[in-house]
């Protein structure tokens, strides 16, 4: 039941958006704490609201009037990195639970326990995050 709800959910938000502008698909872990968003032209990014990990040390390239390390990003290239920005990934309202499943183009979230893990089915890089920890890949 759980699925037919977010595959609702994601063909009414693309259903809103003109054919021209590019579908981002926003949802959340069941408890709210992870925040995600999905497209197939610009990957895959999830945010954690509260987090027991610390990110790895601010790069040179992340300027200190942006924020570092409160989630993680897939692209169509590369592995798995941390965030540099000042927006959020949070604003979806489908959650996505252990077992579900989430793919635009070539990118795919799954629920995790506690979190989510997205991928880049291309080359297998992408991400795993919850409230206890973040690995890239």
């Amino acid at each position: 039941m759980r699925r037919l709800i977010v595959l609702t959910v994601v063909i009414a938000l693309c259903a809103a958006v003109p054919a021209n502008a590019e579908a981002l698909i926003l949802f959340v872990s069941p408890s709210g704490n992870v925040g995600c968003v999905i497209s197939k032209r610009f990957g895959a990014r999830c945010d954690v609201r509260r987090h027991a990990w610390e990110p790895p040390p601010r790069p040179a390239s992340c300027p200190q009037d942006l924020e570092w390390g409160y989630g993680l990003t897939i692209d169509r290239r590369g592995r798995g990195t941390y965030i540099c920005a000042t927006d959020s990934a949070f604003g979806g309202e489908a959650a996505i639970g252990r077992g579900d499943a989430i793919r635009s183009g070539r990118f795919r979230c799954n629920g995790i326990r506690g979190g989510m893990r997205c991928v880049n089915l291309r080359n297998r890089h992408g991400f795993a995050v919850t409230r206890e920890r973040a690995r890239v890949f």
